[in-house]
């Protein structure tokens, strides 16, 4: 059956070159060495070649090469919290970080040293897959959270490539889908070589499967923690707006909004009386780079005033060139267009309405939030992190609502009671700290397999 997958797969292939072509117009890291996608990596050819293991001569140790995959933006956040320590459990490691998206891509070029590599992840055919595990032969693989693609884990199992699924997750629409393709999934899922989960939710839906579920070690991603100097930036932003206000007025950001999400806000701000509408300050936050301008376009469209992040232009005491703030230009709407500066948005906003929750997307991660002690507001729909959802509901860190109607009322409403956002943003900060030490365990895991 998997012939028949890895026919589909070839086929395909003309489409997704069609589909990177389009997304590169928008987002030009798509276009990067495209042709990694199949399995091509000559360009890597005279910048060093890979090693497939390294000898620590202090402890004359064997220490493999790692291979990590960290599909998109948020996997590489949790391969980062994972990758400070796993250097010092594996000293003299060389990495090969894999992607599946230029967000990806982007953030994890800051995670590399020398002699590590960074490339794509190519295509799911027996024929790229080769080519890849050949041209860098890693002694162990980790998929990051939910990249189990059948090719890539049948062929690390012929060739005795441990593969370990870390920080696992697998929503229950997720284990509806997989039962529909059971003759492709089961298989793969029963040939990783370990997992270890989120939660015991997870650990029982990956099981189902027939996945070997090692432990249940809770979400790396609580273990990560803001960059000071984006929580500072923030904090500027604020104090000189604040400081041009006559009036003093909340923030709220709607953080990493998706498509069909912006329609339905920004309907409901069109439609508030102005004064209600402007004793706030709207922050939308778009989950895809490529759509910004689009979402700009249906802001003006709705009728409102908009000021864009990338034209934030008044100068700040402390702020670097090209990072400064919107105190300039009076505007209802802020688009924050930028790629990176997610806990600067938190540090600037008063509470965040969770993109993804409000129609059934499955929710977006709201610990980055908490670690920014940024209360949250969200939507019925948040089965992509069911637990973590529930959990900072339960804290007092986050409030679930039916719709986003409601939760535009909520949050205009929490605007006027400091004292219950106080309690909110210390609910956050003790909501996080109860679940840290997920990356501690995994990280013992992945070097007691390694040795």
């Amino acid at each position: 059956m998997r012939e028949i997958y890895s026919l589909l797969m070839l086929l395909l292939q003309p489409l997704l070159r069609a589909k990177l072509r389009k997304r590169g117009q928008q987002e030009p890291g798509y276009l990067e060495r495209m042709e990694e996608r199949w399995g091509d990596y000559k360009q890597l050819d005279g910048a060093g070649q890979p090693h497939s293991h390294v000898w620590n001569e202090s402890s004359l140790a064997y220490r493999p090469t790692l291979w990590i995959h960290a599909v998109s933006l948020g996997e590489t956040r949790a391969a980062a919290v994972l990758l400070r320590e796993l250097r010092q459990g594996l000293p003299g490691m060389r990495l090969l970080l894999t992607h599946g998206t230029a967000t990806g891509r982007a953030e994890g070029k800051a995670l590399l040293q020398d002699g590590d590599r960074q490339v794509w992840l190519p295509w799911d055919t027996p024929q790229a897959v080769d080519r890849f595990l050949r041209r860098f032969m890693p002694e162990m693989g980790i998929l990051i959270e939910t990249e189990v693609w059948p090719n890539l884990v049948a062929a690390c199992k012929d060739r005795r490539i441990p593969l370990l699924l870390v920080n696992a997750r697998l929503s229950e629409k997720s284990l509806r889908q997989a039962h529909r393709l059971s003759w492709l999934a089961r298989p793969a899922y029963r040939s990783l070589t370990a997992v270890y989960a989120q939660t015991h939710a997870d650990a029982g839906r990956l099981t189902e499967l027939g996945a070997r579920v090692a432990d249940v070690f809770g979400n790396l991603k609580f273990d990560a923690k803001p960059a000071p100097q984006l929580l500072q930036l923030g904090q500027l932003w604020r104090k000189a707006w604040q400081e041009s206000l006559t009036q003093p007025k909340g923030v709220i950001v709607f953080a990493s909004s998706r498509e069909g999400e912006e329609a339905i806000f920004l309907k409901l701000l069109a439609d508030m009386p102005p004064v209600q509408r402007q004793s706030v300050q709207w922050l939308i936050v778009p989950r895809h780079p490529q759509r910004f301008n689009e979402v700009a376009d249906m802001v003006l469209a709705a009728g409102l005033s908009l000021l864009r992040r990338s034209r934030w232009d008044q100068p700040m005491e402390g702020v670097p060139p090209g990072k400064t703030g919107p105190a300039s230009v009076s505007a209802e709407v802020w688009l924050g267009d930028s790629l990176g500066e997610m806990a600067a948005y938190f540090a600037l906003a008063d509470l965040a309405l969770l993109g993804g929750s409000f129609l059934p997307l499955g929710g977006q991660n709201l610990i980055e939030a908490a670690a920014c002690g940024c209360p949250v507001i969200m939507g019925p729909h948040t089965f992509n992190f069911a637990e973590a959802a529930q959990n900072s509901a339960q804290a007092g860190a986050a409030f679930v609502v039916t719709d986003l109607a409601e939760g535009v009322s909520t949050a205009m409403d929490m605007l006027q009671k400091q004292e219950l956002l106080n309690q909110c943003r210390y609910a956050a900060t003790a909501f996080l700290k109860q679940h840290q030490g997920a990356t501690r365990k995994t990280v013992a895991a992945i070097v007691a397999r390694a040795r």
